[in-house]
């Protein structure tokens, strides 16, 4: 009953939407405007760089907090190692974002709240990751497929885990890298068709190798 106490709360936590609370505050439902994603790419675009720095923070602080909930008060006598109920709670939380009871269902892609677990349970991990998701956006100016690219990066970011602790952390990350494969898959067929909205400030190699050149 624990167990699944604490996922719940976990998912609950993962459907309080940054850029859906922070809306309401602002009179505008994100949702409605641009992409129509209630994430922080959108945000950045609709609502400018302060709006989408709020909902970063409150994005990636529920998966952190997911974390802290699985790691926190469970029995020793449970079947569940702590580490993997605390995966478990921050896949609920990333979960709770894509599909927000609390916001008709619609919500972000998760890659935020996943970051968030990451830096708690992994953090050994996040710098590659982050270094991994900036390559890509600096050399194409694509957002989602700098976050695919990061996501399909996370199976092998278990090696960087205790070895035993290493299955648990590649199961979940299989898990995420699938669960933002789907989520970015308006974004991919976007991107066969030509037609993914690229930032081209972002595109900061391309203009150095050329000057370069």
């Amino acid at each position: 009953m624990l167990t699944l106490a604490k996922l719940l709360l976990a998912y609950l936590l993962g459907s309080l939407s940054g850029s859906l609370l922070l809306g309401r505050l602002r009179g505008v439902d994100i949702r409605t405007q641009g992409s129509g994603n209630a994430g922080g790419t959108n945000a950045l675009r609709t609502q400018g760089w302060r709006f989408a720095l709020g909902v970063a923070a409150i994005d990636v602080g529920k998966g952190a907090l997911a974390a802290w909930l699985g790691l926190a008060l469970w029995p020793a006598a449970s079947a569940l190692p702590t580490p993997v109920q605390a995966l478990a709670c921050v896949f609920a939380a990333a979960l709770g974002h894509i599909y927000p009871a609390l916001f008709g269902f619609r919500g972000g892609k998760g890659a935020a709240t996943l970051i968030g677990g990451v830096a708690v349970l992994l953090p050994v991990a996040l710098a590659p990751l982050l270094a991994l998701w900036l390559l890509v956006l600096l050399s194409t100016g694509y957002v989602g497929l700098a976050t695919i690219c990061a996501g399909l990066a996370l199976p092998l970011a278990a090696l960087l885990a205790p070895a035993p602790l290493r299955n648990a952390f590649a199961l979940f990350g299989v898990a995420a890298a699938l669960l933002l494969l789907w989520t970015h898959r308006g974004n991919l067929a976007r991107l066969r068709a030509g037609r993914e909205h690229r930032f081209e400030r972002a595109r900061v190699l391309p203009r150095l190798l050329k000057r370069s050149g």
